[in-house]
């Protein structure tokens, strides 16, 4: 079995605000002395493991949940099962604090003694193993026992998790390695971050008096051809998988077309910024792998009739052929598509990279 399997993506998004920093701005990056916009990997990998298209590749059952709120939830099943609001509260603390460390002792308004502070990613097994712990409690009216508290295991069905990885800082014993790394996706060209000044009317406003709008606002947006690089272990893929080549194999194919198909959802209503990969390079080999990103170190520039993506594809490739030149192999076998000049498909990229 091939060790590594790279992907190395070019998407063109129209003007849009798909990923925002702490001011409400598109997030951008520093590259070449040259502003790029960017989408950071955490966006990105959430995008993918939460959309539709991934959950019809992979399924439901193989898919985790990661949230603060498990509390809340198991405090609901018990009340509704007839647990009295104190043990119910103590009950649901207990299993779901093995999940994490709560927020706090004792009750505070908003439930914030039944969340976990950390974001806990439950695989179905353990969500499943929780949720019926909780109906047991509630049906003999007892606290959980100690041997039934551990609910903790090595997740082995949970694609997403198997993927990108888990830690529980209380209980390192079961964090789960990523078998994937996503880079931060950038533009191959200078880009900048612009402003939309918008205004919305009142409908039931008539003019007569105040000719004004209803509301005026202004938010950042940018546009661009965005890079992408993953690096997939499939090895430790197949590990966290419990050795499943055929769910392993799922998986791929699964988030080949999530990364190709997906973007965050961050202001799509507003910009409709919907987008397919236009170009992706799949390699396979058990070489170290490498990032392309230095393609674009040079912001590239479109002239005469030379577009923005076949220039960008040109650079790319030349790049990968360089490294092979000073480097030896880095690969062992690739396949792409390139819809600009009509080669490949993503089915023949899904079918190189499960074979």
């Amino acid at each position: 079995m091939t060790r590594f399997i790279q992907l190395h993506a070019l998407t063109a998004y129209p003007p849009a605000n798909l990923n925002r920093d702490d001011t409400g701005r598109p997030k951008t990056a520093l590259l070449g002395d040259a502003l790029r916009l960017r989408i950071s990997s955490q966006s990105l990998k959430r995008a993918w493991r939460t959309s539709d298209v991934f959950e019809a590749a992979i399924g439901q059952g193989h898919l985790g949940t990661r949230t603060k709120l498990l509390g809340i939830e198991l405090h609901q099943m018990l009340t509704a099962g007839g647990v009295g609001e104190e043990q119910a509260r103590k009950w649901a603390r207990a299993i779901a604090g093995q999940f994490g460390k709560l927020k706090a002792d004792k009750k505070t308004e908003g439930n914030d003694d039944l969340q976990i502070e950390q974001l806990a990613h439950v695989s179905p097994t353990e969500r499943t193993a929780a949720d019926a712990l909780a109906r047991a409690c509630a049906e003999r009216k007892s606290e959980p026992t100690a041997d039934e508290l551990e609910l903790l295991t090595r997740p082995r069905t949970a694609v997403d998790i198997a993927m990108f990885g888990r830690m529980l800082a209380d209980t390192p014993a079961f964090n789960i390695e990523a078998a994937v790394q996503v880079a931060h996706a950038i533009t191959v060209h200078k880009a900048a971050v612009e402003d939309d000044y918008f205004s919305a009317v009142d409908d039931l406003n008539q003019g007569l008096e105040d000719k004004g709008a209803g509301h005026i606002g202004e938010r950042g947006y940018g546009a661009g051809l965005f890079y992408l690089y993953l690096c997939i272990n499939r090895e430790l893929l197949q590990h966290n998988l419990g050795g499943d080549a055929d769910l392993t194999s799922q998986a791929l194919q699964g988030l080949l077309h999530a990364v190709t198909q997906v973007a965050p959802t961050g202001m799509q209503n507003s910009f409709g910024s919907r987008a397919h990969a236009s170009y992706l390079l799949a390699e396979k080999g058990d070489q170290q792998p490498r990032s392309l990103v230095q393609s674009f170190l040079k912001p590239v520039k479109p002239y005469g009739d030379r577009d923005l993506l076949a220039l960008a594809v040109d650079a790319l490739t030349q790049r990968r052929d360089n490294f092979d030149k000073v480097y030896g192999a880095c690969a062992d076998s690739r396949c792409h598509f390139d819809v600009e000049r009509g080669e490949g498909s993503l089915a023949e990229v899904v079918a190189f990279v499960r074979a």
